[in-house]
């Protein structure tokens, strides 16, 4: 028992931190000073024997902070509230209650020694669907998931998944064990229940058993942090010498390591080279090694290094494969086995190979199944789909030029065509390219994603990168290409197989292609002009960094379309890709993993992965979707054809012009029962519409509704966000508050300050009927815009005040800036004056928001007050100066 001068003490050392520091609180110890000076210890959860915690239900707790919030259910583990349930009636949206437990967090959590900072699980249902996630205020509704059981059959209902999930000795083991904190991102992840299923089949199988194993989860799933947690349990077996992950490319190597010490800093030591490797595998307090199969082989096959190896062979080594798919175990896995007498091998792969798609090497076709044994859990991709974890495909096969006699070119049985002229014809190439330039923008949503483009070989991607070059220079288009390929041998794909089996290796090492490598340089000088970067073919280590910093540009959107042979097309994850352009023979993992390149889920506004097919690969694409998943999938891996996405627009037109028959009709609407009806509606519309400008065969007039109706009904269903979003702090909670609007589907990346100031610069000099238009474009534009909305009243200041004085439409961009300093500037200090705040630590939040993103806390804006407060005034004193410090922010900083 504690005292009440003890119990204090704790309390004290629970108050600090964020969520990411009491998650790691909850699993440390704290030393407590007992009040007659003896030492003990407090151990909050435990951890190893994670039945034997305490567990307590508990319904309808009231909480005030900034507003009041009544929480519906909380599970108490050892007095600590954990896991929050959030319960909606049957009917309503799922999203409602994730939007209310995110407000719960702005709301709420500070209060009462901050205790529900230390909730680790949120669960939401409205009875037939429940879902659960971490406690991590940066991720969206799409990172909630359903529990499923082994064969991954959702468990919808509220009963049913409660006697699965919340069941005390789960519950407590998915919070203890398969709960992960990222140290780099410091956030909360927790693991789905296909990761959870095949985390236990490895530790189960390491226990009971001596064999192999492989796991099957499709690419995109998730499979570095289920390998990363296994390891992470594997680790904490004292039996087990090492855990060695190996990857079989340079670049795996790279991204698995920044990976495994993304969820845990400093888990992995890099093995730079062998002698590093060698080194590793004699230190026994290096427990896990990540290293590439290469150096591996290197390691048991040199002489040098085998007098420290052979020590070390008989020791128990717990080998975990990345991509165990790849064709080169052949004779180097046989080598690994054959020298390490007491391992147990365990595969991950998105794609197996079956015997349809093993290729042969000297020991023969050889299966996944011959390699690593039976398959301890698989997780395929229409599972991935129907869990909305990955994207669907849009496929779209764009045929080639006619022959004179009428024959399709991709038509490759046709006798006497000699098929490779053909596919590498200039012409056909030029208007591959001219195709790609006329489409990008609406596969990108106007470039808000970035594309891939892989083609046959070397050869051919240089005459398409100077296709591009040539076109860009002429003006026709502002693309920003970028490439890389191997200038060894092995990167042409001459006999296209499409498997993409190929070792490909970044180094300068192997027989070097001069003519290549020459060609490669010159674009790599391209690169460097286009973003100040010095990098170099001459030497392997700029080389290596060329690849990495391509890598890191894709998912910044800082490149359009990066052109390939065979890189990149396994391995590489980046979110904000989403358009893949094939002009390559592509066929069953090989297809399957560089389709994938492109459905990774993002945001609302990436609906599905674009793929552009410029040759025949509906046969290859259907048989390779049969053989990794079931047969009659196709209609679930693949959107709809654009007919029936025009037929579901017009239905959805049809549907909101019975509630409102134009956008000034939405005035008139009484209660919000009915705005809630509209937006509903409204929000629908705009979900099918980002799915069908995507297709290159749309056109407006094929629709119910013209583009300035859209428009006009777009800022009437912005109006009623802005109400509702000024209304917050009303007593009365609003039923519109938890509706998520979706504004990622509003956004036009393309309309913007930017943007705005052209249309300013044509006032300067246009007539006085020309300004008119002129300025009711910008206020019309900024009123369909969420981002610009907030800076329409400043704008319209800009150009009654400003721009009368301006000379020309050179100086608007640097009068503009003037007027926008001297109105931020005296902004910020009415409201560091009228609030009563400190210039310094209130200048000091905002530049932190700059760098992280993140709002300041509410204890943070407490501090900054010149004169604290009183108690009773605190929270509303904080909510009014939160409230105005996000319209300011939202005015002078969002997109500007």
């Amino acid at each position: 028992m504690l005292s009440d001068k003890e119990f204090a003490k704790v309390l004290n050392y629970l108050n600090k931190g964020n969520v990411f520091d009491r998650a790691k609180i909850l699993r440390d110890t704290m030393h407590l000073v007992r009040d007659d000076g003896t030492s003990a210890y407090v151990e909050f959860i435990n951890q190893k024997a994670w039945c034997q915690n305490q567990f307590q239900v508990t319904n309808q707790i009231t909480v005030a902070g900034a507003y009041q919030n009544r929480y519906d259910v909380t599970l108490l583990i050892n007095g600590l509230p954990l896991v929050q349930i959030e319960l909606k009636r049957r009917g309503l949206e799922l999203k409602e209650a994730f939007n209310q437990t995110s407000r719960y967090q702005r709301h709420s959590y500070d209060a009462s020694h901050g205790l529900f900072k230390y909730i680790q699980i949120f669960v939401i249902s409205n009875g037939v669907n429940t879902r659960y996630y971490a406690n991590n205020r940066r991720q969206s509704f799409k990172q909630t998931f359903y529990w499923a059981d082994k064969d991954n059959k959702n468990i919808k209902k509220l009963e049913a998944f409660t006697a699965a999930f919340l069941q005390t000795c789960h519950l407590a083991k998915m919070i203890t064990k398969y709960t992960v904190l990222s140290e780099t991102d410091k956030m909360l992840m927790i693991l789905r229940p296909y990761q959870y299923y095949a985390v236990e089949a490895i530790i189960d199988h390491t226990k009971s058993s001596t064999k192999n194993g492989y796991i099957w989860h499709t690419t995109g799933s998730g499979k570095t942090l289920t390998a990363f947690k296994a390891s992470q349990i594997l680790v904490g077996m004292p039996d087990i010498y090492k855990i060695v992950f190996v990857v079989d490319r340079n670049d795996l190597d790279y991204k698995t390591i920044e990976d495994f010490n993304t969820y845990k800093e400093g888990s992995v030591d890099g093995t730079d080279n062998t002698k590093k490797l060698v080194k590793q595998f004699k230190d026994p307090d290096s427990k896990l090694i990540v290293t590439t199969i290469q150096k591996l082989n290197t390691a048991i096959s040199h002489e040098r290094h085998l007098l420290h190896m052979d020590k070390l062979k008989d020791e128990k080594i717990v080998f975990i494969f990345d991509e165990c798919h790849r064709s080169q175990f052949g004779e180097t896995h046989k080598r690994i086995t054959d020298y390490f007498t007491n391992h147990q091998m365990f595969g991950f792969t998105g794609t197996p190979i079956f015997a349809d798609n093993a290729s042969g090497n000297s020991l023969g076709k050889r299966t996944t199944k011959d390699l690593f044994d039976e398959c301890l859990h698989k997780y395929v991709i229409t599972d991935a789909i129907a869990d909305e974890n990955v994207l669907k495909f849009s496929v779209e096969y764009y045929r080639g030029f006619k022959m004179k006699q009428g024959t399709m070119v991709d038509d490759l049985n046709v006798e006497g065509i000699d098929t490779q002229e053909v596919l590498e014809a200039s012409a056909r190439l030029e208007q591959n390219v001219d195709f790609i330039i006329a489409n990008h923008n609406s596969k990108t949503h106007s470039r808000d994603f970035t594309a891939m483009f892989c083609v046959s070989s070397v050869d051919v991607l240089t005459k398409y990168y100077e296709l591009f070059q040539t076109k860009k220079e002429a003006g026709k288009h502002n693309l920003r290409i970028a490439t890389i390929f191997s200038y060894t041998a092995n990167e042409d794909d001459k006999d296209a197989n499409g498997m993409l089996d190929a070792d490909i290796d970044i180094t300068d090492k192997g027989p070097v292609n001069e003519h290549s490598r020459d060609k490669l340089e010159s674009y790599i000088t391209d690169y460097n002009g286009m973003f100040s970067t010095s990098y170099t073919t001459k030497d392997s280590t700029s080389f290596y960094n060329y690849y990495r910093n391509i890598a890191k540009r894709v998912k910044n959107r800082e490149i359009d379309i990066l052109l390939v042979v065979n890189m990149f097309l396994t391995g590489f994850d980046s979110k904000t890709l989403n358009t893949l352009y094939v002009d390559k023979n592509l066929r069953y993992h090989g297809l399957l993993q560089a389709y994938s390149r492109t459905n990774r889920i993002l945001d609302e506004r990436k609906s599905q992965g674009n793929i552009v097919v410029f040759r025949n690969l509906k046969k290859a694409t259907d048989e390779a979707i049969n053989l990794f998943s079931r047969k009659d999938a196709q209609e679930v891996i693949f959107i709809q054809p654009y007919e029936e996405y025009v037929k579901k627009f017009n239905e959805a037109v049809t549907n909101l012009s019975r509630l409102v028959a134009t956008p000034e009709a939405v005035d008139d609407l009484i209660g919000e029962e009915q705005e809630l009806a509209f937006v509903t509606a409204f929000r629908e519309l705009m979900r099918i519409k980002n799915i069908l400008v995507s297709f290159t065969e749309f056109v407006p007039a094929d629709t119910l509704m013209n583009d300035q109706t859209f428009e006009d009904f777009k800022s009437k269903y912005l109006d009623i966000y802005d109400r509702v979003r000024s209304e917050h702090e009303k007593e009365k909670v609003s039923i519109l508050d938890d509706i998520d609007f979706e504004l990622e589907l509003i956004r036009r990346d393309e309309i913007n300050v930017d943007y705005i100031l052209r249309l300013l610069g044509q006032l300067v000099d246009a007539s006085d009927t020309q300004k008119d238009r002129i300025v009711q474009n910008i206020m019309d534009t900024m009123s369909t815009d969420a981002i610009l909305r907030s800076k329409r009243e400043l704008i319209q200041k800009f150009i009654e005040q400003s721009i009368p004085k301006v000379e020309s439409s050179e100086a608007v961009e640097n009068a503009f800036e003037t007027f926008w300093s001297t109105e931020q500037a005296d902004a910020f200090r009415k409201i560091c004056e009228e609030e009563g705040l400190m210039t310094d630590r209130l200048q000091k939040l905002l530049e932190n928001y700059v760098f992280t993103g993140r709002k300041p806390r509410q204890d943070d804006l407490a501090k900054a007050l010149k004169d604290k407060p009183k108690i009773m005034e605190r929270e509303s004193i904080v909510a009014k100066i939160s409230k105005r410090l996000s319209n300011f922010i939202d005015t002078f900083i969002e997109g500007v």
